[in-house]
């Protein structure tokens, strides 16, 4: 008996000793020099649950709140087992983004890496962007896009009114998700057996959570999702290669030549990046555009102003049904200064995402290589040293504000350096819907309004308004 009971003394002194080991290693990093301050939370789960907690206001979400005031604006943290620095220091993140590539890699939590990863033949982030551009950059937007932006709002909007009441961020999702369907692959989602537009609002949910893959996870939720979204669109992709005329003259006609050898996953690979594709040109696009419509709602006089201007640029038409053009989009001063503020009271993402493929030095600490990081946007976008009254809508803060205010403390889509190459696709569908709707409606609000981060935006109760067609 004193032999067992010394045995299983000895099994417990181990395993507390390597638990003990376990925690420490945990809690104090590998690193070359001196971590940044901060917590790496429990073994496992970091401050994963700390994170995703709602934090109901439109203010800086309490995690990163508390974080900047205890550590300032560099802190470290793990979050779904991954190693993570946090910064809202305006002047290291514009040195990070210039040093992509050099420094740092794009990078996203195991839940999106593994949703939005693309195929070898794709891998490129070269050739990601020059397809954006070709196909949705400013020249597109010039010759095309911009007059089928305004018809698409146009059929939109009248279909909204003829409602009792419409809950915006989920007609708005399936409005621009359509739309860039069309422009992507020639068709759209409102054929397909499944509700496209849901699922690509769910994704988002995914992108801090932990990469547990059993029912009644989030993970698992979205990699459900993401299955079935690709597999409808590999069924689309398998049609026109069957196809005998693939002169649409879309970006699946052009990847379908770009892949020139057959391979066993082809299609596979190309229903991948137009998923990826299709929810990068809808996602963000839609929330800010339910969040402009209540915060114009709940501001009739920069309405007014905002109305004003469009309604200046009708004036000035020989014909009032001529299509939008691009100068009058270029005049929309107001307009773009009220896209602004949405997009930085909105912080629809909690940050860009980068990985150190180096050892990175900071102000007397050092980020380790291979650690994710976190450029909070929204700890600049709502930081009152970089705009006064913060937490206030106020699109004039846009006329005379600082030049360097602007080009290191406003990222709603990276830095100007390395903007995302669907900026002005999404500013121009948000101007043009505004066009449309300023001129030709009016709204209320009917239930809902709610806002939360978590840390993503949302709005658990809908926006659900009435849209009314203004009398002539």
């Amino acid at each position: 008996m004193d032999l067992v009971l010394t045995i299983g003394s000895v099994v417990v002194a181990i395993v507390a000793i390597v638990t003990i080991r376990y925690v420490y290693a945990w809690s104090n990093p590998k690193c070359n020099g001196i971590l940044p301050p901060g917590s790496m939370g429990f073994p496992f789960i970091g401050e994963t649950l700390q994170l995703n907690l709602p934090s109901p206001s439109i203010d800086l979400h309490a995690f990163f709140a508390k974080r900047f005031k205890r550590y300032g604006p560099i802190f470290r943290t793990n979050i779904a087992g991954r190693p993570v620095i946090v910064t809202a220091d305006p002047e290291f993140n514009h040195f990070l983004l210039r040093q992509d590539g050099k420094l740092v890699v794009a990078w996203g939590m195991d839940t999106f890496a593994k949703i939005f990863q693309q195929a070898k033949q794709f891998s490129s982030q070269k050739y990601h962007r020059s397809l954006i551009l070709s196909n949705f950059g400013v020249e597109s937007l010039k010759e095309k896009l911009l007059p089928q932006m305004e018809d698409m709002a146009s059929k939109t909007l009248v279909k909204w009114s003829n409602q009792e009441s419409v809950e915006v961020q989920h007609a708005a999702t399936q409005m621009t998700v359509n739309f860039g369907a069309r422009w992507l692959f020639g068709s759209d989602y409102e054929g397909a057996p499944l509700d496209a537009t849901q699922m690509y609002m769910d994704l988002p949910e995914g992108q801090m959570c932990f990469p547990l893959n059993f029912p009644g996870t989030t993970y698992h939720k979205c990699l459900q999702n993401h299955e079935k979204l690709r597999g409808w669109l590999k069924g689309v992709v398998e049609k026109r290669l069957a196809s005998p005329n693939r002169g649409h003259g879309n970006l699946l006609d052009q990847l379908i030549q770009d892949i020139r050898t057959e391979t066993n996953d082809k299609e596979d690979a190309i229903a991948q990046l137009l998923f990826g594709f299709s929810f990068a040109i809808s996602s963000s696009t839609a929330s800010t555009l339910a969040l402009a419509m209540k915060l114009l709602f709940e501001h009739p006089t920069t309405l007014e102003e905002l109305t004003a201007e469009h309604e200046a640029i009708l004036k000035k038409r020989d014909n009032l049904d001529t299509p939008l053009t691009w100068s009058e989009f270029k005049s929309m001063t107001f307009t773009i200064q009220v896209i602004n503020e949405v997009l930085r009271l909105g912080n629809i993402s909690p940050g860009l995402f980068r990985r150190a493929i180096k050892d990175i030095p900071i102000n007397g600490y050092t980020i380790p290589q291979g650690w994710g990081i976190i450029l909070a946007s929204s700890g600049l976008h709502l930081n009152p040293t970089h705009f006064e009254d913060s937490l206030s809508f106020n699109p004039g803060r846009w006329k005379d504000i600082n030049p360097e205010v602007v080009s290191k403390c406003f990222m709603p889509f990276g830095s100007r350096m390395k903007q995302c190459p669907g900026a002005d696709y999404a500013k121009a569908f948000l101007a043009a819907f505004l066009h449309v709707l300023v001129t030709k409606y009016r709204w209320k609000m009917i239930k809902g309004g709610k806002i939360v981060r978590s840390p993503i935006i949302n709005f658990p109760d809908g926006f659900h308004f009435k849209i009314f067609k203004k009398k002539t």
